[in-house]
């Protein structure tokens, strides 16, 4: 792989990097208020899910969806 080509991964790997970080940030807030949680719970909710392992999945684009479309999954998920 190139030098350039090494860049363009290692910047394509950190912008999917804040962009799932944000989601979970986002997720967090609206499981925290729906399910009268405090954040260190409705973290461990979060990162303990499949919606979480899917959106580090490196393959998937679940990222690109909105934070509240991800939420929806994740309460889904939770609710099964």
């Amino acid at each position: 792989m190139t030098k350039f080509a090494t860049k363009v991964v290692v910047k394509m790997q950190k912008q999917t990097d804040f962009f799932v970080n944000r989601i979970v940030d986002r997720i967090t807030e609206y499981l925290a208020l729906d399910y009268n949680l405090e954040i260190p719970e409705a973290l461990k909710v979060v990162y303990k899910s499949k919606v979480y392992e899917l959106l580090q999945d490196a393959e998937g684009d679940l990222f690109l969806q909105s934070p509240s479309y991800i939420y929806e999954l994740l309460k889904e998920e939770i609710n099964e």
